[in-house]
């Protein structure tokens, strides 16, 4: 089989900074993955509580051996977002994750990665976006597989990821209902988003569980988990998997994928760890299949 590698990819939610270093330096001593993207990619205004750890947070990464990339903003409609995003394109020392287009403007054909915010739904895209310096492109998660293997196909000449674990990340604004909900606005929000590490669901009008709030970001109430795809996927020509950080144990996360992967490990037994380790997320993987993304579509890997 194709050789595949795992991808952390950035955390999306509001942790506390201690909290933020000590997941990364657990990621660097523990975790089977090769890539970690790390930077604040949701709200601008959460900047200065993860910059004072980012220095130590990427040089341990690094002594660990794993590649460091660097997230860009999925969203800049100020003047300190767009500085922000000038000096990242303009250091050369490491590679930068484009989440929002505007970061072409900066990055002038420099080698880059781009990641599941940006909507590339076809092989010229991709080719596209080659063409401007992409490296590595993560596919939105709610690309069907026929989409995927037809970029694949396409031959975009680039490496492809596909987001096989997490929360989806569905939208962005630039008001923030997080803050609207708990009775702030965006300017003093009070940083209440911290108070819900994994995001604040949503219900519906008969009280069922249906997205989750994280700042100004829309996720899905569900956890993607391609686990048992992964062979059909990587046999259509995806070379690497993104698992998004969710507030549980991202180590035992990555082991699981990568034991499937390297089949020392069944996909019911991880899918049944997976279960274990997030327990109060359902699994789901129906944007894969065409259908809702909440659904959870079962012996997928036999489909």
């Amino acid at each position: 089989m194709t050789s595949t590698e795992l991808t952390l990819g950035p955390v999306y939610y509001l942790w506390d900074g201690p909290k933020w270093r000590d997941f990364y330096f657990r990621i660097a001593d523990e975790a089977p993955v090769s890539r970690v993207i790390v930077g604040e990619t949701v709200c601008s205004k959460r900047q200065h509580l993860v910059d004072p750890y980012m220095d130590a947070v990427t040089e341990r990464l690094e002594a660990a051996g794993k590649e460091v990339v660097v997230s860009t903003y999925a969203l800049v409609t100020l003047m300190r977002e767009t500085k922000k995003l000038r000096a990242l394109a303009a250091n050369g020392d490491r590679l930068v994750e484009v989440n929002d287009l505007s970061a072409f403007m900066y990055l002038d054909s420099r080698p880059h990665t781009v990641g599941p915010l940006v909507n590339v739904y076809n092989a010229a895209t991709a080719r596209l976006l080659k063409t401007r310096g992409a490296t590595t492109l993560c596919l939105p998660p709610e690309l069907p597989m026929s989409s995927i293997t037809a970029i694949a196909v396409g031959d975009p000449g680039v490496e492809l990821e596909i987001f096989a674990f997490g929360r989806v990340p569905l939208a962005i604004s630039a008001r923030c209902a997080h803050a609207r909900s708990k009775n702030k606005i965006k300017d003093n929000c009070q940083f209440v988003c911290a108070e819900d590490p994994d995001g604040l669901d949503v219900r519906t009008l008969d009280r069922q569980p249906f997205l989750s709030l994280n700042g100004v970001q829309t996720m899905s109430h569900t956890c993607q988990a391609l686990l048992g795809e992964l062979d059909a996927l990587r046999s259509a020509g995806v070379s690497r998997f993104r698992l998004s950080p969710q507030n549980c144990d991202m180590v035992a996360v990555a082991e699981v994928y990568r034991a499937v992967l390297d089949g020392s490990l069944d996909v019911e037994t991880g899918k049944a760890r997976l279960t274990a380790i997030y327990p109060d997320v359902p699994l789901s993987n129906g944007f894969l299949y065409g259908k809702e993304g909440a659904a959870f579509v079962e012996h997928a890997a036999d489909s």
